[in-house]
């Protein structure tokens, strides 16, 4: 049976302008540990540094080291990283894994690498990265897929995690919030509204919980067959 558990990473200060709202947002910063017999899946890595990141964001990190004990281990345990996406707050302790497969869409790596002001490029093209590219849908160890989710960027993607007591999906930055996720769930039964068609694939997994990496929160179905 797979073992999902959250790590904290840290929080940084989103400006108004971005949150869309009146006022700068305080955002926490999560990554999630799976472990199977296959092996140890980190799902990102936290808030990469540079001066015009830290002075735009505030960041406050939390030692992924700290954070990894904290869950009793160590990043020698951690056999594969999977970011949801690359911009620097998912990605930012990669390079402490060379060698390690790193789990992305080509889409997504491919951005990283072309797009300006992407994201941090030490954080992708670091001595002795190892990157496993994906083109869609796969399931990376037997109950464990990856689910491309597109919105936030085009190669962004989330992990679903089957489980004995129901699925767990690792949405990432899929949505900033449960609240939106939620109401997603609900907006095929109104014509008109709109929602990412990724929601209708996580929807057929059946998931029991859907955690994310910039809330706390976490969305579970009004009710379930079981």
């Amino acid at each position: 049976m797979a073992d999902v558990r959250r790590i904290d990473l840290g929080y940084f200060v989103r400006p108004a302008e971005e949150a869309g709202a009146a006022h700068p947002r305080v955002e926490p910063v999560y990554g999630y540990l799976v472990r199977r017999t296959e092996g140890l899946l980190l799902f990102d890595t936290g808030m990469g540094t540079h001066p015009d990141v830290d002075a735009h964001y505030k960041p406050t990190r939390r030692p992924l080291d700290e954070a990894l004990a904290n869950a009793g281990v160590t990043r020698d345990d951690v056999t594969m990283i999977v970011n949801c996406h690359l911009h620097f707050d998912h990605c930012g302790g990669n390079p402490g894994f060379p060698r390690t497969p790193i789990v992305a869409q080509q889409t997504e790596l491919a951005a990283a690498r072309t797009t300006t002001d992407y994201t941090l490029p030490e954080l992708v093209d670091f001595q002795d990265a190892h990157y496993l590219e994906l083109s869609g849908e796969t399931e990376l160890w037997p109950g464990v897929w990856i689910i491309p989710t597109p919105g936030h960027t085009d190669g962004h993607q989330s992990v679903a995690v089957r489980r004995e007591d129901g699925t767990v999906i690792l949405a990432g930055q899929a949505r900033d919030d449960a609240t939106t996720y939620g109401r997603d769930v609900l907006a095929d039964k109104e014509p008109g509204v709109p929602y990412p068609k990724w929601v209708e694939r996580l929807k057929e997994l059946d998931p029991k919980l859907v955690v994310f990496a910039h809330d706390a929160a976490v969305w579970m179905p009004g009710e379930r067959k079981d």
